[in-house]
């Protein structure tokens, strides 16, 4: 129960007393004589909404970071657009853009496909059984003059074949050439050699049966004059 205070005043009766460190309070008759007070509150209560928007003042060592992944990220991209730019970017040519030309192999290439050609009699002839030999096809030139250069070139023991895809062989063309046929064209499919007109391709064939050069057009002797001599060996 409140008791009054020295001068007379307390709660009335039923109702707690106030706490003693408010002192003595007051009530105006008119509200207005309040309105300072008021002003003060509400200044307060402002300020206190605006510093609990802002939130707590991170230092730098609490403060999240963001930069570390957007460098990896940033990292990353660069070096995948750098891989598509060397896969796609044209290579330049090293050559100052001439074509490249590989030369015709003058190792051993493959073996002589084991054919039966047409003679002169019409009679079947076993093209291994005439090795070694330089095997000129004639069906795209008749080409005389080189197939009798090399016809005396040709050491001894190596025989020199002229090759033409008609129906008969024909004649000899020079001294010491073998003349044959192959109305199949079995000999040019198999070496995937195809017929350039006004030139004459020759194959060097050792002993075994190897096809050591192909020379895709016959020219100066001296272009294979040291292959055919090493038939003979």
């Amino acid at each position: 129960m409140g008791m009054p205070d020295a001068e007379g005043h307390g709660p009335p009766d039923g109702l707690p007393d106030l706490p003693p460190e408010w002192g003595r309070v007051v009530v105006p008759d008119d509200a207005s004589a309040l309105a300072e007070e008021a002003r003060q509150v509400r200044r307060e209560l402002r300020r206190a909404d605006r510093q609990a928007g802002q939130g707590p003042h991170l230092g730098p060592a609490v403060r999240p970071s963001i930069g570390l992944p957007v460098l990896v990220l940033l990292v990353a991209v660069l070096i995948t657009l750098t891989g598509l730019a060397a896969v796609t970017w044209p290579r330049a040519s090293r050559s100052g853009g001439a074509p490249t030309v590989l030369p015709y192999p003058t190792a051993p290439v493959g073996p002589l496909p084991a054919l039966d050609l047409v003679g002169p009699d019409d009679a079947p002839v076993p093209l291994r059984s005439l090795l070694p030999a330089m095997i000129v096809l004639v069906d795209a030139c008749a080409c005389t003059e080189q197939v009798s250069i090399a016809a005396a070139a040709a050491p001894p023991g190596v025989t020199v074949v002229t090759v033409t895809e008609d129906r008969a062989a024909g004649a000899a063309t020079a001294p010491g050439v073998r003349p044959l046929a192959d109305p199949a064209g079995g000999l040019r499919s198999y070496l995937h050699l195809s017929a350039h007109p006004g030139t004459a391709a020759a194959l060097l064939v050792d002993r075994q049966g190897a096809l050591v050069r192909v020379v895709p057009e016959l020219g100066p002797v001296t272009d294979y004059r040291d292959d055919l001599a090493r038939l003979a060996g």
